[in-house]
């Protein structure tokens, strides 16, 4: 096809943030234009940062008490710089899309009912995420608006790591295990792609999406196999809030033994919990960072982390037969140079071994050790480029509109 022209605009929503990039759409590229985020949502004071290219990042103090207040924000700040005329589609990210939604889809043609479900599915991101999209449908009446979902990206995941060991009658009502974090993994596969080859994607790569949110994906012949969180993004390992797995029959102690309701326990393991519930803190990996040298239970906490994510790739290279790449991704994995060494320091069995220290330091795409016989890597993940390639396909592809 020749040029389509245009722009593209993608919605991040998250549990506490909103993240706003613009893309100008031309016939085998996609170019970022304009970058705006709210952080903080829901707290006393939030954070706007806005980034243009070759420019430097503004941020300033807002009030932003809900997801409805930061959209209204973020789509004024849209309106100061793109003209909207020249949108060609929004894209939005939405963490969950069930058995039913397993490609990027026109918002217009999610019936009550599924986002109902979607929203039973995934408390925690899905009523957030309507709302944003009502504030756009709002403003850009004319403008079609794409879902793309998370749990997409494993979708042809094998049923052996989707089943769930209860009554398989479950299964078919959507009980079972999807997955998340799809569009960050599916980002750190193509950037893996750009820079190491399709011998090295296609081989037994580990992916470690490490932020508030964590989780990590076994990886073969570039296809996801295996990942650690279940049903919800509440499972999986200890998170900043989040409890990851849990026995279940904790909540019918704590029901039988405190009264505790459904929704109290539903608060307190996705809100209260993890690296916060450990700790008694925070739950912001960083602050226990420099916490830990002093306080008992931010060591523990930081510890708790460290040892999760080393089972999980012990358990995720089990499942591909060893391992050939690990790459660590996410505000932690891409950030924290410490908890990397000290992850790998603990995994010499499996070949990776000491991590080359001025390139860890430094965050490089290779931080892996000359003695290493695996391949350890950072990679920013793009979630952003993602939705908006995945908008342009649809938008390319009349079959699927």
């Amino acid at each position: 096809m020749g040029s389509i022209g245009g722009t593209i605009v993608t919605v991040n929503t998250g549990s506490s943030s909103i993240k706003l990039a613009v893309f100008a759409m031309n016939e085998h590229t996609l170019d970022e234009l304009y970058t705006a985020s709210i952080s903080n949502i829901g707290q006393s004071v939030a954070l706007l940062e806005i980034t243009r290219p070759t420019h430097s990042a503004q941020t300033e103090e807002v009030s932003a008490m809900s997801h409805a207040e930061a959209s209204h924000l973020i789509v004024k700040q849209l309106a100061n710089v793109i003209d909207p005329n020249s949108m060609v589609a929004i894209g939005h990210r939405l963490v969950h899309g069930g058995i039913k939604y397993t490609d990027p889809t026109l918002i217009e043609t999610i019936t009550e009912a599924d986002w109902d479900l979607l929203s039973r599915l995934d408390p925690g991101h899905t009523p957030a995420a309507r709302q944003i999209i009502a504030q756009f449908t709002q403003f850009y009446p004319n403008v079609p608006e794409v879902a793309c979902f998370d749990t997409a990206f494993f979708r042809d995941m094998p049923l052996i790591a989707k089943i769930v060991p209860i009554p398989r009658k479950y299964y078919a009502e959507g009980v079972r295990r999807y997955g998340f974090h799809g569009l960050s993994y599916a980002s750190l596969l193509a950037k893996f792609r750009e820079k190491a080859g399709d011998t090295a994607v296609n081989g037994r790569v580990v992916l470690a999406h490490l932020g508030s949110g964590a989780s990590l994906a076994a990886i073969q012949e570039g296809k996801p196999i295996d990942t650690t969180m279940s049903f919800t993004p509440t499972s999986g390992i200890i998170m900043s809030t989040r409890s990851g797995d849990l026995d279940p029959n904790i909540f019918s102690f704590l029901h039988k033994q405190n009264g505790m309701s459904i929704d109290e326990f539903d608060r307190m393991v996705s809100s209260k919990s993890g690296l916060l519930g450990i700790s008694q803190l925070t739950g912001d990996m960083h602050a226990l960072l420099d916490l830990e040298k002093d306080n008992n239970d931010a060591a523990m906490a930081v510890e708790r982390f460290i040892l999760d994510v080393r089972k999980s790739i012990g358990a995720l290279a089990a499942t591909l037969g060893g391992i050939d790449s690990l790459i660590f991704s996410g505000g932690i994995g891409e950030q924290s140079a410490v908890l990397r060494a000290r992850i790998c320091e603990g995994l010499d069995y499996m070949g990776i071994g000491a991590l080359n220290e001025d390139a860890n330091a430094k965050n490089m795409f290779l931080v892996s050790g000359e003695l290493s016989r695996v391949g350890v890597h950072v990679i920013r993940a793009d979630e952003a480029r993602v939705i908006a390639s995945q908008v342009q396909e649809l938008l390319t592809d009349g079959s699927r509109l």
